[in-house]
């Protein structure tokens, strides 16, 4: 600014430039001290004075700033603030505008801590009810940390050794620092946006409370509670703690060890896969062995027609000769039975001799009657025998003909079973020939006629 030493500034003029001067000549600083005057006006903001053992400033911080703090600062904390440089033009006080504030010392950040856990443990946080399972076999992993960290590179390790082929989305943010809070809260929202991963992985390396400690912000663990796809918090070594790892759906001891719980293992899965490869290979041969056994029983029930008929046949000749000895039996038994009353009359009186002659008489019409009808009947079963020969197929092939029959052995009666290119089995008497239809029109055609 330049002005002539004649031309006499106002004081709004003056303050004003001195704050422009103050906010351009420093960025955001972090400035260590003892909390004094502190004061919680109902408008939400928050004013107090910042001092150690040789100076003090004054400081405010806005209540869109205070709202989001972890912990409940009071008067004598020591803390360490993060802040802009200004100048409260009013009445000329140089002062700082705080946006972040953060306990001073491991004691003061532990105390901190624990007060975080038990106001988000009263609240349900920490709820195992809530907590959802992890998928078995995920799709795609997102993972929340640092583009050029440890963790990132630990965690892609693993996933190309135990499964190259999973897909990863990184979301890229600072895990360590005032911005960093914020830009996990922002990067979770934005793999909630996209959907496209069926995980998410939250971490970092180790390091002190004071670098972990963006994951203990409580808009950082509402955030991961907001989040519709589950999440592994996977921060510091193993013996850290942070309030991440409470709220999250699975805690992991370190990235590594995220990627292992969330990466199947592609040898094993293999291995597993070849093993059920063999037994399905077992068991289809078993059921082609028993399909196979079951068509060899199917084709030695089945019979051809014309054996059927000679097998029918020879029960017919058998029934006749049966039926033959079953007369002849009972003809002997006839004749032995009146044999018998002969002798019985021959013993009787001479009156009985009369009775006698006409028995004998009557015993010779019986035996004449009965030849004549055994002769009767054999005739007659000769004349049924003799005609189930003649239309059997068998006696048909003796006599130059031949029995033409389908591929499913079904009897071909007509034209309009066959068609040009059909294939048939013609059976003569002294073997079978394989026939194929050249042309079928003449023959329908007279036979519609």
């Amino acid at each position: 600014m330049n002005r002539s030493s004649h031309t006499a500034l106002s004081v709004s003029q003056l303050n004003r430039e001195a704050k422009r001067l103050l906010e351009a000549s420093f960025s955001l600083i972090r400035v260590e001290g003892e909390l004094t005057n502190f004061a919680r006006p109902a408008s939400g903001h928050w004013y107090f004075t910042l001092k150690d053992p040789q100076a003090q400033v004054r400081c405010a911080m806005f209540r869109n700033r205070s709202q989001l703090l972890s912990f409940r600062p009071k008067e004598g904390d020591q803390v360490i603030v993060t802040a802009k440089v200004s100048l409260f033009e009013g009445r000329g006080d140089f002062q700082l505008i705080c946006e972040q504030m953060m306990p001073s010392g491991e004691g003061q950040l532990q105390k901190a801590f624990e007060q975080v856990k038990q106001e988000l443990s009263q609240r349900g946080f920490f709820d195992p009810a809530r907590k959802r399972p992890l998928p078995k076999h995920p799709r795609r992993i997102g993972v929340i940390t640092s583009a050029s960290g440890a963790a990132i590179h630990d965690i892609l390790h693993v996933l190309q050794r135990r499964f190259p082929n999973l897909p990863v989305n990184l979301y890229p943010s600072a895990v360590q620092g005032t911005e960093a809070a914020d830009q996990l809260v922002a990067a979770l929202a934005l793999a909630n946006r996209h959907a496209e991963c069926d995980v998410l992985i939250l971490g970092r390396g180790g390091g002190s409370l004071e670098d972990l400690w963006p994951f203990n912000e409580v808009r950082v663990a509402e955030a991961i509670l907001r989040s519709a796809i589950p999440v592994v918090s996977a921060v510091g070594h193993e013996t850290d703690t942070t309030i991440s790892d409470l709220v999250a759906d699975y805690r992991a001891p370190t990235p590594s060890a995220a990627a292992e719980v969330l990466s199947p293992d592609q040898q094993a899965l293999l291995d597993r896969l070849m093993q059920h490869q063999h037994s399905l290979l077992r068991q289809i041969s078993r059921r082609i062995q028993q399909a196979q056994q079951g068509l060899d029983l199917q084709q030695l029930r089945l019979k051809h027609p014309g054996e059927r008929l000679q097998q029918q046949a020879q029960q017919l000749t058998q029934i006749e000769s049966k039926l033959c000895r079953l007369q002849q039996q009972q003809l002997q038994q006839a004749f032995k039975s009146l044999i018998q009353t002969e002798q019985r009359l021959d013993r009787q009186t001479p009156k009985f001799n009369q009775q006698t002659l006409r028995l004998n008489q009557l015993s010779v019409q019986l035996r004449q009657r009965m030849e004549s009808q055994i002769t009767t009947q054999r005739y007659a079963l000769q004349q049924t025998a003799r005609r189930l020969n003649n239309i059997s197929p068998l006696a048909t092939l003796d006599r130059g003909f031949s029995l033409l029959m389908d591929q499913q052995g079904q009897v071909i009666q007509s034209v309009t079973q066959a068609a040009t290119g059909d294939i048939f089995q013609a059976r003569l008497k002294d073997g079978e020939l394989r026939c194929q239809v050249i042309d079928d029109t003449l023959e329908k055609n007279q036979s519609q006629h």
